[in-house]
């Protein structure tokens, strides 16, 4: 048997006590992680989408915002804004960086269609259309099983094309999800093809939608090493969901992760979900099983914005911090019941892998 002697001062410990750093089942439980990394400009709100230009350490972060302009940023590796692209009035989600060309894609959620930048990009450079997605209804039924041997069947009716996830695979292929036809599409060569490109159905499956809240379905996404897995997040039914692309069965790979929204795998092998309305990052061993549960919504500053994480959307990986964007939207109709409702400032938190 190993002992293990810690010695704390008296501040240390009830510090430790207060804060819940550590979890007697050896998981660490960290709610001070996520530490300041940006402050969105003045007049721009809902920071959603990021992506990391390995190259530069910049990171690109654009906005899903209704009721408004949205902008895509790039970010130095200080923080400090370098550039803003304005996108109108169409709400942004997803980014994907691409070593191939060196542009951004994006998941022009009002537009309904996949989008590249130059990655270098400033207020005039152009934005070129990759691809529209495709309308190809709503997703199929879904059947339940009960305790009691009985089932339930779930339908759904929302047949709106809503790019969500992006991600590249090593042969230039980009995978694309839908979150309200509970769908994967797949671009094949979208660095290199032109528009129209052709967004090919994956998968079109009752797992990818969600009857929960919030009400998106198929969200970020992640691939295996060997690329023979994509992992979907679903964010309505608290999942991360497993695809096996050769034969495309579908299953649940970890349950209960509160609003599980953007996903990453690190260096290590495992894989960091943004629980959105939890304000926390989970992350998940090979079994999914939680390993680390990391940041926490810890009030608002005197300038509105966020201490620590405030429904944090989307996720990015680059050297040894992960960046995450806190996205602060409220969506619930009752007024003066979610902080994110206070929220003034925007911001970027990032965390430092363990």
């Amino acid at each position: 048997m190993r002992r293990f002697v810690i010695f704390l001062t008296i501040p240390s410990l009830v510090f430790a006590l207060l804060s819940g750093a550590w979890a007697g089942d050896g998981n660490l439980v960290n709610c001070q992680a996520a530490l300041p990394f940006a402050n969105l400009p003045e007049g721009v709100s809902f920071p959603e989408g990021i992506a990391a230009n390995p190259n530069t350490g910049e990171i690109i972060v654009g906005t899903f915002n209704f009721g408004g302009n949205n902008h895509l940023l790039r970010l130095s590796k200080n923080g400090q804004l370098v550039a803003a692209r304005d996108f109108g009035d169409t709400p942004l989600l997803g980014l994907a960086f691409n070593h191939a060309d060196q542009k951004v894609y994006i998941a022009n959620f009002g537009a309904s269609k996949i989008q590249r930048i130059a990655a270098d990009f400033n207020h005039t450079t152009t934005i070129e259309d990759v691809a529209d997605i495709p309308t190809i209804g709503a997703p199929p039924n879904r059947i339940v099983a009960n305790p009691d041997g009985s089932q339930d069947e779930i339908s759904f009716g929302n047949a709106f094309p809503a790019p969500n996830g992006l991600i590249f695979n090593s042969e230039g292929a980009l995978f694309v999800s839908d979150s309200f036809q509970g769908a994967i599409f797949r671009i094949g060569n979208a660095d290199t093809c032109t528009y129209p490109c052709s967004a090919t159905t994956v998968v079109h499956d009752g797992l990818l939608a969600t009857s929960g809240f919030p009400p998106f379905g198929a969200n970020g996404l992640a691939l295996s090493t060997d690329e023979t897995m994509l992992f979907i997040a679903n964010t309505g039914d608290d999942r991360v969901l497993a695809l096996d692309l050769e034969t495309l069965d579908i299953g649940v790979f970890a349950e209960s992760i509160n609003g599980a929204d953007g996903i990453a795998f690190d260096k290590f092998g495992r894989l960091w979900v943004a629980g959105n309305q939890a304000d926390q990052v989970v992350v998940l061993n090979q079994d999914g099983r939680a390993v680390f549960e990391l940041g926490e919504f810890l009030g608002l500053k005197k300038d509105g914005s966020p201490r620590g994480l405030l429904f944090p959307a989307s996720l990015a990986i680059n050297g040894k911090w992960v960046f995450v964007t806190n996205l602060a939207l409220p969506l619930t109709p009752a007024e003066g019941d979610e902080p994110e409702e206070d929220a003034t400032t925007y911001t970027v938190s990032r965390i430092k892998i363990p």
